[in-house]
Formats: C-alpha cells, sequence, structure tokens
C-alpha cells in the first residue's frame, strides 16, 4: 500500500511539475509568441487577446496603404506587440511579422528587448548582419528572429557607411536592441 501511495504520489508530482511551452504567456519560440503560434490566422487575435487591446491601423490614404498594423495592448493599455499579416488586408492570412514590444517576452535563453548585443552573441548563432542606413541587422535564423542595432551605437567608421560589413566583433557587448522582431514567413 504504501508503494502505491508513492508511486501515485510521485506520478502527481511528475505531472504537476511538466510545464509546456504553450503554457508561458511570454515565451517567444520559433514558432510561438506567448498565446500565438505560427499557424494562428488575423481573424482569431480577438478570441485569443479577448482580455485585451487590438488597434489595426493603416497608413496613408485608403487607396494608397502601405501597411495593415495591428497592435495590442494589455488591459492596462501598455503595448505588447506589433503584428503584420503574411498578406496584407486579408483577415484569413496568418502572422508575417512580430514586433515585441514587452520585456516581459523573451526566449528560454532570455533574449528580451531590454537585451544587449552582449546576450545575442553568447546565446544564439548569427547568421548574417545586413548594414542598412541607420542600423545593423542581426539575424538569428534558429528563433526566426532579427534584431537591429543603432548605428550610433558602433564605431564612427561603420555610422555614415552603409557598404562595409559589419562584423559581430564591432558590435559594442553593451549595444542595446532597437527593435525585436520575429518573422514566420
Amino acid at each position: 500500500m504504501y508503494k502505491r501511495a508513492l508511486l501515485i504520489l510521485g506520478l502527481c508530482v511528475s505531472v504537476s511539475s511538466c510545464t509546456s511551452d504553450e503554457e508561458d504567456p511570454f515565451l517567444i519560440t520559433p514558432t510561438q509568441v506567448g498565446p500565438l503560434k505560427k499557424e494562428v490566422r488575423i481573424h482569431q487575435l480577438d478570441s485569443i487577446f479577448e482580455g485585451d487591446s487590438i488597434v489595426r491601423q493603416t497608413s496613408g490614404p485608403e487607396q494608397l496603404r502601405s501597411t495593415d498594423e495591428i497592435k495590442i495592448f494589455d488591459k492596462d493599455g501598455n503595448a505588447l506587440m506589433s503584428l503584420e499579416p503574411l498578406q496584407e488586408f486579408d483577415s484569413t492570412s496568418t502572422i508575417g511579422y512580430i514586433r515585441i514590444l514587452d520585456s516581459r517576452y523573451e526566449t528560454k535563453n532570455g533574449l528580451n528587448v531590454k537585451s544587449t548585443f552582449k546576450d545575442v552573441v553568447e546565446n544564439y548563432n548569427i547568421s548574417r548582419i545586413e548594414n542598412t542606413i541607420n542600423s545593423a541587422v542581426v539575424f538569428l535564423d534558429e528563433i526566426n528572429a532579427y534584431v537591429t542595432i543603432d548605428k550610433s551605437q558602433l564605431p564612427t567608421s561603420l555610422r555614415y557607411d552603409t557598404d562595409s560589413k559589419i562584423m559581430a566583433s564591432q558590435i559594442p557587448d553593451d549595444a542595446t536592441i532597437k527593435y525585436f522582431m520575429i518573422y514566420w514567413n
């Protein structure tokens, strides 16, 4: 009888201590951002963020709209994320891009919008770095993400040059993340 009770207690503890990634409301994985999964359709957002606020924004004149951005705010008015559908202006489309705005959203390794470049380098393989006018865009293909580092944080020789190849060693460890983006296309 004692062995049976001990076995049942052990099973209960095992089951209750196992938490899946789906249960973490702020976890970022290659196919999930909190409650959002890669296969979620735009028209499902209202039910997923039932207690939160969803703001659909379009920019430009109605005939010349350039984006179909959707911002998600929590019940206290704090911005959580900004979404863009894979197919603009199509409610049956899946999500193409997610800009993380709230630092509670983080990867298993702790990467979030308040992380530094050192956090990126220590936890992820950098797939490539692209040099744009104002930023260095650091791609992390293993988590379907990229982060941007403002060029004002880079050495002066790289700030005004879009032709040079930026190496990870040229980005200071304490450089902060300007944008943290997830892409699912």
